[in-house]
């Protein structure tokens, strides 16, 4: 392999990674703006990725979109979306009205959806997986007909990542420039406020918890498809604490979340193609050393940014109409 394709191989794979940890991040970041602490991303991202792997599975096994795999796989995506939407509705509800500590409702949300996908599969599958066939790569142009650093994006690139992309780029102009977004930050940062204008504090945390729930589950679809050999499993990773973690390094900015994505994404791609860098062969480290290396940088990054300066100032607090 030259040097290029080396470098064109860890940037694609890089992008495969930093997809599912863009739309699960951003997923953390319109909850906590909206005013909720959604820890359950993890589980989000299990429930959502298991209804659009169920999907996928029984239609391949039909045969009925055999011709249109692209299709079957963008109807998995929104199928996995709505599964993490309806989901994240147990979170909505216990912080919105039953007003409990939104940390161990999270907490329960990512131990209740392990819990049901193995319930699930071992009742209707007998095993504690799911596997699908890998649906296949979109290729736009030819690789030949491209220059190295446009085939990053446009050679063997799975589909999810242009429509990731593309939902990243409108949700967060709509979160920053629309009437709806400005009103749901202001019930992150000041709900009284919010309220004596006449802004429906719990429909915008609603909204915003019901939003991250959707990206969650779209993000945990793009994990198994892209990154797990298409296989449901009753674990993504720790993906939704890393996304968590993401999202403090950006500062729950979308733009620093879009370059934290990319940075967490190289780093866990480089234990699989260290062999392939010849300055890091050399070195010959186990693949393992490098596995561990997002999770530590993770943990530095939660002490480098403790103090959490763009941290909503009203996230987590139960909204109380009396209080001022």
């Amino acid at each position: 392999m030259s040097n290029i394709d080396v470098v064109v191989l860890l940037l694609q794979k890089t992008l495969i990674y930093a997809i599912p940890l863009l739309m699960v991040a951003l997923a953390g970041c319109f909850a906590e703006r909206s005013g909720i602490i959604n820890l359950a991303l993890e589980g989000e991202m299990i429930f959502g990725a298991f209804i659009g792997g169920v999907y996928v599975f029984y239609t391949q096994k039909a045969g009925t979109m055999a011709d249109n795999q692209q299709l079957m796989f963008v109807i998995a995506l929104v199928i996995s979306g709505i599964a993490g939407a309806l989901f994240s509705l147990l979170l909505s509800f216990a912080a919105i009205k039953l007003k409990v500590d939104q940390t161990i409702a999270g907490t329960a949300m990512n131990m209740l959806s392990p819990a049901l996908f193995l319930t699930v599969c071992m009742v209707i599958f007998q095993q504690e997986k799911l596997t699908m066939s890998p649906l296949p790569s979109y290729v736009i142009i030819s690789e030949k007909e491209l220059p190295w650093f446009l085939q990053v994006f446009f050679n063997k690139t799975y589909i999810s990542t242009f429509i990731c992309i593309a939902l990243y780029i409108v949700l967060a102009i709509w979160l920053y420039k629309s009437k709806t977004g400005t009103h749901m930050r202001a019930c992150g940062e000041h709900p009284q406020a919010a309220d004596s204008v006449g802004i429906d504090v719990a429909k915008m945390r609603y909204l915003g918890t019901t939003i991250s729930g959707f990206l969650a589950g779209v993000g945990g679809y793009a994990y198994i498809a892209c990154c797990s050999s298409a296989t449901a499993e009753s674990s993504v990773g720790g993906m939704g604490f890393l996304a968590l973690a993401i999202m403090i390094f950006g500062n729950w900015n979308p733009i620093g979340i879009a370059f934290g994505s990319l940075l967490f994404g190289f780093l866990k791609c480089i234990g699989p193609l260290s062999n392939l860098i010849p300055f890091l062969s050399k070195l010959k480290i186990d693949i393992y050393f490098y596995n561990i290396i997002p999770y530590v940088i993770v943990i530095i990054v939660l002490i480098i940014f403790r103090n959490k300066s763009g941290c909503p100032k009203a996230e987590g607090i139960p909204y109380d109409k009396g209080m001022r």
